[in-house]
């Protein structure tokens, strides 16, 4: 009786191990507390916002002060993709929207995606979500975008160059689908793996992301 009893007992053990073994787990998301990589609408708003202006001073010659032009050859390459597929864009393009977006209020929010896809990862969806209300604000609303998109170094040249922009162009789709903005306003661009943010770890997550940079401010620029 006694040997049944431990009998019973080994098998109601075996039971509740694998039943506890098959429950699912919470998993910890973009937006849940002590994510440090979560941002908010506020500080896009502040990464992206163009510097305050100089007030115009009253100097020794007569006549009245202009604001410098913008520069000519940048509103040339900005007038010239906007409105275009990101796939259009040929490796001059690139390089130069490159060269350019250095120098312009920019942020790298590490918006992630589901590994060799163009998925938007579920634990980043609350910046993306994030990075929408910032563009329609009114500090921001009216400007052009640069969407970039990245992946890590897995893979190659030509496959990751492809990932990239269809990354780029679900940011896009999922900005202006939900959040109504124009899509001449969003220049999207891939950069396959030529970027890589963390280059010592290049299979790292943080690679496969997009940044997003204000190349010109329509709506702030008279305030």
């Amino acid at each position: 009786m006694r040997s049944a009893a431990k009998g019973l007992t080994a098998i109601l053990s075996i039971i509740t191990v694998g039943a506890a073994l098959s429950l699912p787990t919470s998993a910890v998301y973009a937006g849940d507390d002590g994510n440090s990589k979560n941002v908010t609408e506020d500080e896009i708003v502040r990464a992206l916002a163009p510097a305050p202006k100089k007030p115009l001073t009253r100097g020794l010659s007569i006549g009245p002060q202009t604001e410098p032009a913008p520069n000519a050859a940048e509103t040339k390459l900005l007038q010239s993709v906007r409105g275009r597929s990101t796939r259009s864009l040929s490796s001059t393009e690139r390089e130069e929207i490159a060269s350019v977006a250095k120098d312009k209020p920019n942020i790298d929010l590490e918006i992630t995606f589901d590994y060799n896809s163009a998925n938007i990862s579920a634990k980043s969806m609350s910046s993306v979500q994030a990075l929408g209300r910032a563009l329609t604000s009114p500090d921001l609303k009216g400007s052009t975008f640069v969407v970039a998109g990245h992946t890590d170094a897995a893979g190659g040249e030509a496959y990751n160059q492809d990932l990239s922009e269809r990354r780029a162009d679900s940011i896009k789709r999922y900005l202006v689908e939900k959040y109504s903005i124009s899509a001449t306003d969003l220049v999207t661009v891939g950069y396959g793996k030529s970027k890589l943010k963390n280059p010592s770890q290049p299979l790292a997550e943080v690679n496969r992301r997009v940044q997003v940079v204000n190349m010109e401010n329509k709506t702030t620029a008279s305030k």
